[in-house]
């Protein structure tokens, strides 16, 4: 039985006219507030009246996933047209949605001409569910474990490209208005491609949509920025987000972290460790989630474990062991399951939670390290259509 469900853009229930034709009236969806204000100014909406309009439009898109105008029933006709007129609701186009079968979902999203990006949705994660959120196209960092780090930065993503993933993700899993009950999507992990902490603003802005709770409602302890350690913006992240802190590790030593992550080199341990110290607002029940990934004969021994541990002293913190995941090309390995138990064992005797994540959407590429879009690519669907056609020409040649 095929572990994944592929599913293309026109399969796919959505208002896709709006999203594959050529528009020249923006979208609002995706923008903040004074976004949302500065566009209406544009079309002559009454400067009194653009702070109540505003409100009025970004509560429909925030709270109820709105696709058209004429669902904003607590504005004036008229008024719905002249938006009609000059905006869309449009959403990007959705490239690929991929199922895999342990329920993880992967969304390859087209932003613009040559901007693709992946992000993920994880079942079952804290009670419900996160989406894994990317924060580039293509990464500049180069981990050596990382297949993302293997695609050229394409460039930062827009607050409103942040903002899309999670709409996207929201329409996908039916999860409108915002208030319903028992949603699966709750929280948002900024652990996709990129590093979050070389587009700060970008990611800062964007959460303040996220997290407005006249909209989508996230509330900030739900969300979750990942550095590799860019040790300047760590605090000032912390001041503007008021997010989760978790730490790309992978190593308790400068050596081997300069080996498989070249960034320690220049943010090495004593400086990234001082930086998680002064992280503000950290304490007992806002502890930093130390990301740790378990590399055959690499960063696995007791010897490594012990090292972690030294580190981590007089830090509130959880390590997340993470069984390294294989992507087409890598030179390493998954360290044994007994060698992470060992590990995981001697980190919970220090007195550190050290749980083993789950590997999830290993079967389509979806699992931590392995996000990678190559907007440079051809669509995956083109290239299954090229291989059908192979494949036929080459049965009509052998029957020639």
């Amino acid at each position: 039985m095929a572990s994944t469900t592929l599913i293309q853009q026109a399969d796919i229930t959505s208002s896709s006219a709006d999203t594959l034709s050529v528009d020249s009236r923006p979208s609002l969806v995706g923008l903040g507030r004074k976004e949302i204000a500065a566009h209406l100014e544009t079309i002559g909406i009454e400067p009194k009246k653009i702070r109540m309009r505003t409100k009025q439009i970004f509560h429909w898109i925030y709270n109820y996933g709105v696709r058209e105008w004429d669902e904003m029933t607590n504005i004036a006709k008229p008024l719905r047209a002249k938006l009609s007129d000059h905006f869309t609701l449009a959403r990007p186009e959705l490239v690929e949605r991929q199922i895999s079968k342990d329920g993880t979902r992967k969304y390859l999203i087209r932003m613009a001409p040559g901007v693709e990006v992946e992000s993920v949705f994880i079942p079952d994660v804290s009670k419900t569910g996160a989406l894994c959120v990317s924060s580039q196209v293509g990464c500049t960092l180069t981990c050596k474990f990382c297949h993302t780090g293997t695609q050229r930065l394409v460039r930062n993503l827009t607050a409103r490209e942040i903002v899309l993933q999670v709409i996207m993700a929201r329409d996908d899993l039916g999860e409108w208005p915002t208030t319903q009950e028992n949603r699966r999507l709750t929280n948002i992990v900024f652990m996709g491609m990129g590093e979050p902490l070389y587009n700060t603003d970008n990611v800062g802005d964007s959460l303040d949509v996220i997290c407005d709770p006249e909209g989508l409602g996230i509330g900030r302890r739900r969300i979750t920025v990942s550095t590799s350690g860019v040790v300047p913006d760590i605090g000032p992240m912390g001041e503007r987000t008021s997010a989760m802190l978790a730490i790309s590790l992978h190593a308790a030593n400068d050596a081997l972290r300069t080996q498989i992550m070249p960034i320690n080199k220049k943010y090495p341990l004593a400086e990234l460790m001082q930086a998680c110290r002064d992280y503000p607002g950290l304490s007992n029940s806002r502890r930093i989630t130390f990301e740790y990934v378990m590399l055959k004969g690499i960063n696995d021994s007791p010897k490594h474990a012990k090292e972690l541990i030294n580190l981590l002293k007089g830090i509130p913190a959880k390590v997340n062991l993470i069984p390294f995941n294989p992507w087409p090309g890598s030179d390493y390995e998954c360290s044994d399951w007994d060698t992470i138990e060992t590990f995981a064992d001697i980190v919970n005797r220090a007195g550190y939670a050290s749980p083993i994540r789950t590997p999830r959407g290993r079967d389509i590429l979806a699992a931590c390290g392995q996000l990678k879009s190559e907007s440079e690519k051809k669509r995956a669907s083109a290239v299954r259509a090229q291989a059908k056609a192979e494949t036929e020409s080459s049965a009509l040649s052998d029957k020639g």
